[in-house]
């Protein structure tokens, strides 16, 4: 973060000061403070910042924002929501900056459409990403914090849970570009319905001016209808449409990377990203169609997309020496990250193809349907056997069991589960861990493979 004055912070969310101080940072957490800092006082379900405004104050906070008035050894901004205060201060604080922005929501593949987006753009100059999984109205602000001059670029994830917070995300990070993914079930518990869902997707527009472009994927029913509601120009990339501007031809998967040739506006270039399956072509085409709104040659664009790494616990193949392949993908999971994993792990050469996977959170009504739809997609790629863990991933093998022929159990404990699979698998097998992050399957993975899963 580049200083600013308190004067100046004060000013960007309608606080009083009487006091003027250079400040070096904002922080929300009492084990982040540094001299110099900004401490703003959040509530949580579980504490209530403001309890530990004095203890901020010690370890050489300058100054605090919070919702009560109180005495204090330093200056103390008061506002009535220092939730929202911190969003407007980050919404003033990427103001300072000519900063080339992405920013990029979705139900699925977010973060690794980041991720090559920022590999891509890193080709043109210093490029500022999200880390983990700060795409909230808490998260988005420490990113945006991290702006300096040095960055020429930024790629910034936005997700949501209700109606509402895309734009108060947008809002703040003023997206040069915006990218939708798809439109998928996540949250749909909710939202109510895939409309919905779009709907809220789209608040992206509120942050970007009117002649920002929206990247969209043309082979979602629901975003390829988008050109009809909006009046901004639109890059529509895809796989199966005919009609998108940037298309993916001739996809091989070899050797653990994907190569594919890219048409786009009339010319062809070719193309290779060093993970496998058709949902990272699709992220790629994003990664590409947002280096041509950033003005990039193609040749540099298909240079940052070979570049890439993906996230930890976002669909790692790891070969061991004991000639089992373990796919680690337990970041989260949505009907439609679970169809992806499942195509990358039937994919694969192997002697028996194994699926571990855990429940799906936060489907609400449609949460048995759509775990056995899970089931189903087991069999259609070709799984030889399927171990589920959860109160809903029973279903899974029972969407399974009732589509074609697999071995498979059900358990209620994972370190039950993890002492069958270590007596269980053979060498030659294939096996993907899948699940939502709060069933924390990686502890699985830890017990029966001796592989630390950095989170």
């Amino acid at each position: 973060m580049e200083n600013m004055q308190l004067r100046q912070i004060a000013g960007a969310i309608g606080a009083e000061c009487s006091a003027d101080c250079p400040i070096t940072d904002i922080v929300t957490d009492t084990s982040q403070v540094v001299p110099g800092c900004v401490f703003v006082a959040l509530k949580g379900q579980r504490f209530d910042g403001h309890d530990f405004i004095p203890q901020a104050i010690k370890a050489g906070a300058a100054a605090v924002i919070s919702e009560k008035t109180m005495e204090a050894d330093a200056p103390v901004l008061v506002v009535g929501s220092t939730r929202k205060a911190l969003t407007e201060l980050a919404r003033y604080y990427r103001g300072l900056f000519h900063t080339f922005v992405v920013g990029v929501t979705g139900s699925v593949g977010k973060t690794s459409t980041k991720d090559m987006i920022c590999s891509v753009l890193q080709m043109k100059g210093k490029t500022l990403k999200t880390l983990g999984n700060l795409n909230n109205d808490i998260g988005l602000p420490k990113t945006l914090f991290r702006l300096d001059s040095s960055y020429k670029n930024a790629v910034i994830e936005m997700g949501m849970s209700h109606p509402g917070e895309i734009a108060v995300l947008a809002r703040a990070a003023r997206p040069s570009v915006g990218v939708i993914t798809n439109i998928g079930v996540s949250h749909i518990e909710n939202l109510g319905s895939r409309e919905n869902i779009l709907k809220a997707k789209l608040e992206i527009m509120e942050g970007m001016n009117s002649t920002a472009p929206l990247v969209l994927n043309a082979d979602d029913k629901l975003l390829a209808e988008v050109y009809n509601q909006v009046e901004r120009d639109i890059i529509y990339y895809g796989i199966n449409s005919g009609t998108a501007d940037v298309q993916a031809e001739n996809i091989l998967e070899q050797d653990g990377k994907t190569f594919f040739d890219v048409r786009f506006y009339g010319k062809m270039v070719s193309a290779m990203i060093p993970v496998l399956g058709r949902h990272n072509v699709y992220n790629a085409l994003a990664a590409f169609s947002v280096g041509l709104a950033a003005g990039m040659h193609p040749e540099d664009i298909v240079a940052g997309l070979r570049s890439y790494e993906p996230t930890a616990m976002r669909q790692d193949i790891i070969p061991l020496e004991n000639d089992i392949t373990v796919i680690v993908d337990c970041y989260n999971a949505s009907p439609d990250s679970m169809k992806a994993s499942l195509s990358v792990l039937s994919g694969l050469s192997a002697k028996r193809r194994v699926a571990v996977l855990g429940d799906m959170l936060e489907l609400g009504d449609y949460a048995s349907e759509m775990h056995r739809k899970v089931g189903r997609y087991a069999v259609e790629n070709h799984v030889d056997a399927l171990f589920c863990f959860g109160e809903h991933a029973k279903e899974i093998l029972e969407g399974a069991q009732a589509a074609g022929h697999l071995y498979g159990r059900s358990f209620d404990d994972k370190m039950e589960m993890a002492e069958y699979l270590k007596l269980w698998l053979k060498p030659g097998d294939a096996i993907l861990y899948k699940g939502s992050r709060g069933m924390k399957l990686e502890e699985v993975i830890e017990k029966v493979h001796g592989i630390p899963v950095t989170h």
